[in-house]
């Protein structure tokens, strides 16, 4: 039996440990600003709903039920701006990474395939490749640098990770046009939409961009950052209802259902933007005091418009960095972890308690 793992780059963060442990030695202890996982408590509203829901005895559905489709249908029209969404638009699945690592072995993606990604982008489109054999291949302007007759999923990824680049709306309408032209499904990775800062960043799925079709368009959202979710594994995908048909049936035999006390948190937190309003209030002041910090200790920020992250550099290898900023135990990621055009940044999260993030910054003085 051949080790499937043996497809698979070496897992990325484990070579970060070193720095940690250096980072773990300052007097005051480790600022992590690496990971980016969320650190605010999960809204009260949310918790009430999951426990209210925690004497869920049977199995729940791969679809969900009907109040969660209500509520991923509705969020969608009132937040991404979409029409006509009906519940054979919309699938919960089981936290996003799981759905971007295994979509194209459930699409039936094999050898001599191409899965095309951004050349900075989340290791785990690659990953996802790799674990059906299909090709990974990267791309700075799809519609000039992939060849068509090969690629069979097209990811986007806007807010980017880890850049923080937003595509603009008349950007993806040409790419969405090029992608129905040549036959590509189009899978945009828009978990950081609520996250913008220096832009307004626009789902696929918006009339403008889709033309009202959700034909050959699949959007993907989490619930991770946006409500503090990221243990409960809450996410979602919309748009074209014969793939997510076809996905439901596979992941029907594969067992592959949201918790249902989380099915029900989900409803409470799409139900809710006050508490999404909160968190970005928390996030864009921490975001603000790090950018300061940093280009005032002569770091340059390029992109970094939206999402959880500043896209920082020293002009140096990202290694250096990562050491320099280790000493000062502060922990972040190497831009080589995104591809080898980040081999001169670090991606650094803002996701840090307040406390934590006025260290960081007292230690950049």
């Amino acid at each position: 039996m051949s080790a499937v793992s043996s497809r698979l780059p070496v897992f990325p963060w484990d070579k970060l440990e070193p720095y940690k442990r250096t980072a773990l030695a300052h007097p005051d202890g480790i600022v992590d600003l690496s990971v980016g996982t969320p650190v605010d408590p999960v809204p009260a509203l949310i918790q009430k709903a999951l426990v209210a829901a925690a004497d869920s005895p049977g199995y729940p559905t791969v679809w969900g039920t009907k109040e969660l489709r209500d509520a991923l249908t509705g969020w969608c029209e009132r937040r991404l701006g979409a029409v006509g969404m009906a519940h054979e638009n919309v699938l919960p699945v089981v936290g996003s990474k799981e759905l971007v690592a295994w979509l194209p072995t459930q699409l039936g993606l094999g050898p001599g395939d191409q899965v095309a990604h951004p050349r900075l982008a989340y290791p785990t489109y690659e990953v996802g490749a790799r674990l059906c054999g299909a090709e990974p291949v990267v791309y700075d302007d799809p519609t000039t640098d992939l060849d068509p007759a090969a690629v069979k999923l097209l990811w986007l990824n806007s807010p980017s990770n880890p850049t923080g680049r937003v595509l603009g709306k008349d950007e993806l309408t040409r790419i969405v046009a090029w992608a129905r032209e040549h036959g590509v499904l189009v899978l945009s990775d828009e978990c950081y939409l609520e996250l913008g800062w220096e832009a307004d960043p626009v789902s696929v799925l918006h009339p403008d961009v889709c033309g009202g079709s959700y034909e050959g368009l699949v959007a993907v959202h989490s619930l991770s950052k946006r409500s503090n979710l990221a243990g409960y594994r809450a996410a979602f995908v919309a748009g074209d209802a014969a793939v997510l048909g076809e996905l439901l049936r596979i992941r029907k035999h594969g067992g592959m259902m949201t918790a249902a006390p989380v099915q029900a948190a989900t409803v409470a937190a799409l139900g809710d933007d006050a508490h999404v309003l909160e968190q970005r209030e928390r996030y864009a002041a921490r975001r603000t005091a790090l950018r300061t910090a940093l280009e005032a200790h002569g770091f340059r920020i390029e992109h970094s418009e939206a999402s959880l992250y500043l896209w920082a550099t020293r002009d140096e290898p990202c290694w250096e960095t990562v050491a320099y900023l280790a000493e000062k135990g502060v922990l972040v990621a190497p831009g080589d972890f995104y591809g080898e055009a980040g081999d001169r940044f670090v991606r650094v999260a803002f996701t840090a308690t307040d406390e934590r993030v006025r260290a960081a910054v007292e230690r950049l003085r």
